[in-house]
């Protein structure tokens, strides 16, 4: 129990608040300590025999920004029966519809989404975000909302440095296809002036959490990072994706720690028959791609595939 110095007492003693009141009291004489304090704290009451409502909690949800009035307002649930019930109907009936009713289910969605692939809050926020504008601008008129929904997403882990690939964003879009969604995305670029500049997504920007998923140690993920960072500088016309799938193929072939093509497959999720073929483009550069205090030349020679 907290306590405070009481004057009458000449000590600490403990206090007893009286919430309704708003009054800190000395256990000990009784004597008002604080009056008229406010508690800030949300009230979590529950109100189980009030004419048999079906919802009898009274709290409401936090503020969002993107929400009229930041989301904060007041509705009125129809109880089944009791005195109340008739002239709460009175006040129902002039109960205007949530203008915001549409956009709530939509954060809702980009939430579980966003938690079904791990994502970040801040990376959430800012699909809400982007989502919120293209309803403003209309640019998502009769468009599948699952499908901007997962464009919105996309367009938020590449915006934020953290990429996912359409493979992933097209696993939690509720079956919306690649093709909705990538006219989802052509419909943000479209009428977001600040998502028109994005540029093409690198594959450096994929490697590490690949070689995450693939268990590889920091040292051969280092490599594959900078092998990738090097790609630019050869001409290699190839998605970024399997470029960075390749690459780390390569590398773990150099390193202890082996990893067979279907095992990168599975992590990167491009496919074996892709994998193979873009890494016959890439083996003639090896030895340039391929750090020097990874792999010397002899390595290469030894250890990597020939084509």
């Amino acid at each position: 129990m907290e306590q405070t110095y009481c004057s009458d007492c000449k000590g600490f003693t403990a206090i007893v608040s009286d919430h309704s009141a708003g009054d800190a009291i000395c256990s000990e004489c009784g004597l008002v300590l604080e009056a008229y304090s406010i508690d800030e704290t949300s009230e979590w009451r529950t109100f189980a025999n009030e004419s048999a409502d079906n919802d009898p909690h009274r709290v409401g949800e936090k503020s969002n920004p993107l929400l009229t009035n930041s989301g904060l307002t007041t509705k009125i649930s129809m109880p089944k029966g009791g005195v109340n019930r008739s002239s709460i109907g009175r006040f129902r009936k002039i109960d205007t519809p949530d203008p915001d009713k549409g956009l709530i289910e939509a954060f809702k969605a980009i939430g579980v989404m966003s938690e079904r692939l791990g994502l970040v809050s801040t990376i959430k926020d800012l699909a809400n975000e982007i989502y919120k504008k293209m309803e403003d601008v209309k640019g998502s008129k009769g468009r599948n909302k699952d499908a901007l929904m997962a464009a919105c997403l996309y367009t938020a882990c590449k915006r934020l440095e953290k990429p996912r690939t359409m493979k992933e964003i097209h696993s939690v879009a509720n079956g919306a296809t690649r093709k909705e969604i990538g006219r989802a995305k052509l419909d943000i670029s479209k009428h977001l002036e600040d998502s028109r500049d994005e540029g093409c997504t690198k594959p450096v920007e994929f490697v590490k959490r690949f070689c995450s998923n693939l268990g590889m140690s920091n040292k051969a993920s280092k490599a594959a990072q900078e092998a990738v960072d090097k790609t630019a500088d050869c001409d290699i016309r190839r998605n970024p994706i399997t470029v960075a799938a390749s690459i780390i193929y390569m590398i773990a072939q150099l390193s202890g720690e082996r990893r067979h093509i279907p095992d990168v497959s599975d992590a990167t999720g491009v496919a074996q028959g892709t994998i193979r073929s873009s890494y016959k483009d890439i083996y003639p550069h090896a030895a340039k791609l391929v750090p020097a205090w990874f792999a010397n030349e002899e390595d290469l020679k030894k250890k990597l595939w020939s084509p």
